[in-house]
């Protein structure tokens, strides 16, 4: 009565805090209990999807397995019954005995050793280029300057061929170790360097524009707005390049290496052992799919505030 008095005597109701509304619908809804069964209607259909995620990945885990089972399985069959289908299958080493090489090769010193120096010169190489690739592609996407004087160079270089410069590394540097390294970081310093450049380029010119309202520096921007926002285009430029750069190591370490699961695939094939280039070949793609897939893994955990898009699920 009091409080019916109070607002008669004033003409208006006091206004209430939105939370306060919602906190009162939200209790009369479930004094009445009508928010139970939405309640379990809710948890319901979130358990459905919940077990229908798993089961899409499951089921996508056993097709890329059952693929690579068949790959295996026709490669056995061609190659054990020297089947010729213009390409000469009879010529190539069975699936029993790449994996008889294999085992051996996992036996030996050697086989470790050429993993160790084939990684040190891919993370040596990299690294630097990573470093040096996103320093100059934020650069080049800043400073008109810089793209005026730098810009032409890198665009002249970039269509040359990593490994058309062996012979230029070997001239270069004393040992071999630094050309081989030389040759992988230059595999992937261009892809990072212009993945880096285009993203930074692509930024929208209003969140620069709203820092700079609210006063902030110049180094504020860069390290508020250009190197957060760029961010997924450096790491498409180092999953790229990371790709590349195994494939410039190999055939570096083929050419003038000493060390290396390169150098030893190429000694293998000179001495007519097929099985064991074949457990390099092998070795190289494990390699190659490690280092992309921890790119890619560290890409995501960096870039987590980013949406991504669901699976397709039928």
């Amino acid at each position: 009565m009091t409080s019916q008095a109070a607002t008669s005597a004033s003409g208006q109701t006091s206004p209430r805090h939105p939370g306060t509304l919602l906190a009162g619908i939200h209790g009369d809804s479930s004094e009445n209990g009508g928010s139970r069964p939405q309640t379990r209607r809710d948890d319901g259909v979130g358990d459905a999807r919940a077990g229908r995620a798993i089961r899409v990945v499951w089921t996508s885990r056993l097709v890329k397995l059952i693929s690579v089972l068949v790959a295996v399985g026709a490669w056995q069959f061609l190659t054990a019954n020297n089947i010729r289908l213009w390409v000469r299958f009879d010529t190539l080493p069975t699936v029993t005995e790449i994996v008889r090489a294999f085992h051996k090769q996992l036996g030996t010193d050697t086989y470790y050793l050429d993993l160790g120096q084939s990684l040190i010169r891919i993370l040596t190489g990299f690294g630097l280029a990573a470093v040096f690739g996103v320093t100059l592609g934020v650069a080049l996407g800043r400073s008109r300057w810089i793209a005026d004087t730098i810009g032409p160079l890198t665009e002249l270089a970039r269509p040359i061929p990593a490994i058309a410069v062996v012979p230029v590394a070997i001239l270069l540097f004393p040992d071999d170790e630094a050309g081989i390294v030389f040759i992988t970081f230059l595999a992937a310093f261009f892809p990072v360097m212009v993945s880096t450049r285009h993203a930074v380029r692509a930024l929208p010119t209003i969140w620069e524009d709203s820092v700079r309202t609210l006063g902030g520096s110049r180094w504020d921007v860069l390290l508020r707005v250009v190197l957060p926002g760029s961010l997924p285009g450096v790491f498409s430029g180092l999953s790229v390049g990371i790709g590349v750069s195994w494939i410039c190591v190999v055939s570096a370490e083929m050419i003038s290496g000493r060390l290396g699961v390169g150098y030893r695939t190429w000694q293998a094939y000179t001495i007519v052992d097929y099985p064991g280039v074949f457990v390099g070949i092998i070795t190289i793609g494990v390699l190659g799919y490690g280092t992309s897939a921890a790119v890619e893994l560290i890409g995501r955990r960096v870039t987590h505030w980013l949406p991504r898009v669901p699976e397709v699920t039928k």
